[in-house]
């Protein structure tokens, strides 16, 4: 090999390693994933505090027919985005992240009010080993899909909403099928991406102290929201904006 190829060579390899990742770069885009029982609609808040920041901001509806039809439609909404990429998952939405997050284009990792499972856990086996503060909050229909329990909704799920809004959040669910419960999460982004979690300081559906031992678990950077029920991304908007955010900026 001639001097001229070695030093061709060389000049490569430095201009390689010179070059910044994709997750040295600030991200622009944000992916919002809700949880079980509800829609997409309930990020709106969020939605209009990060796009008034300058970011590019997804919602994805996903289905909650499977995880990996959940899966899939988050996936799908990776493949669309130009650049860095945030994911945000609430409750449930947290599982979803920590499998699709392992995709090279996620930077970081939010967890709002959120499950937070390792290789091999399911939601169900986190909520035996936690059960949720709200007794029995789940009904199933002949089919094996769960709701929330109507009349628990507004004390379990959104309770420092108005209860009007509670109401309507109650009779709109988007029923999640039982199976999910006992799916094994196969991947675990957080072990490997920075990630950032929000604590809600009153949420009755997953509870206060089993998210937060999740997320210092996960070694992820705690954000408490005092008062705040597991609908903390709709009460509080700005605040889970702020730290969307923050994650992107690193």
């Amino acid at each position: 090999m001639s001097f001229k190829s070695l030093s061709l060579g060389a000049a490569a390899l430095a201009a390689t390693l010179a070059a910044p990742s994709a997750h040295a770069q600030p991200a622009n885009n944000v992916i919002l994933i809700h949880g079980a029982f509800v829609d997409g609609s309930g990020w709106k808040g969020v939605f209009d505090q990060l796009v008034a920041k300058g970011f590019k901001v997804t919602v994805v509806q996903e289905p909650n027919t499977s995880l990996a039809d959940d899966l899939q439609a988050v996936r799908r909404a990776i493949e669309l985005q130009d650049g860095p990429v945030v994911l945000v998952g609430h409750s449930y939405g947290g599982q979803i992240i920590t499998e699709a997050g392992v995709d090279p284009k996620v930077s970081a990792l939010v967890y709002v009010a959120a499950i937070v499972p390792d290789v091999g856990e399911s939601v169900g086996d986190i909520f035996e080993k936690m059960p949720s503060p709200t007794v029995d909050p789940f009904m199933s229909t002949s089919d094996g899909f769960l709701i929330f329990d109507p009349a628990k909704f507004g004390a379990g799920f959104a309770a420092d909403l108005p209860e009007a809004e509670t109401d309507f959040m109650a009779n709109s669910q988007v029923p999640v099928d039982g199976k999910i419960l006992g799916t094994k999460t196969q991947q675990a982004a957080w072990k490997t991406k920075p990630g950032y979690g929000i604590v809600a300081g009153l949420d009755m559906a997953a509870g206060t102290e089993a998210v937060r031992s999740m997320y210092k678990r996960a070694n992820l950077k705690i954000t408490e929201v005092p008062g705040a029920s597991h609908a903390v991304y709709i009460s509080h908007p700005r605040e889970v904006a702020d730290v969307i955010a923050e994650a992107a900026s690193k």
